[in-house]
């Protein structure tokens, strides 16, 4: 359900460009991208962390569950100002944490000047760049989550 707070943020337009990015992504890897907005934290969640949150999504989503373990989710929560990304442990065998937070930092650079839209775009890509590097399309390959921008 969207209310208003993901409306400051993007609109339908974006979220269908950013759901377009993943598909175009993924048609170069194995790997299964996630783009997920929370707005804001439930009463039980009060005390966990953007990091906790993202576990959760992670699981709540199935991207464990990927073939390969090859799932990546980029969260956010709106309210906090905060994002993370998760990636499963077939990525993180491969590709370095700090892989992550170098594209964080990429992200951050382009929310800081309101381009929100475009900070998440890069994202993407740059996620895609780095699973097509180490996790090139299969054959049998099958898209095993949706490419569809999760809104809570």
């Amino acid at each position: 359900m969207k209310t208003q707070l993901i409306y400051r943020f993007l609109n339908d337009d974006e979220l269908l460009r950013i759901s377009n990015r993943i598909k175009t992504a993924e048609q170069m890897t194995a790997g299964e991208i996630c783009v997920s907005i929370k707005e804001h934290r439930t009463f039980l969640q009060k005390k966990k962390t953007v990091r906790e949150l993202a576990e959760e999504e992670f699981f709540k989503l199935g991207i464990d569950k990927t073939r390969d373990k090859t799932g990546i989710i980029i969260f956010f929560l709106l309210e906090a100002r905060e994002f993370y990304i998760l990636a499963d442990e077939g990525i993180n065998n491969k590709v370095p944490e700090k892989t992550w937070d170098n594209i964080k930092d990429e992200m951050q650079l382009h929310f800081m000047e309101g381009k929100f839209s475009e900070g998440i775009i890069r994202g993407v890509e740059r996620v895609g760049d780095i699973l097509s590097e180490h996790f090139p399309i299969k054959p049998d390959d099958t898209n095993e989550i949706s490419n569809r921008v999760i809104l809570e």
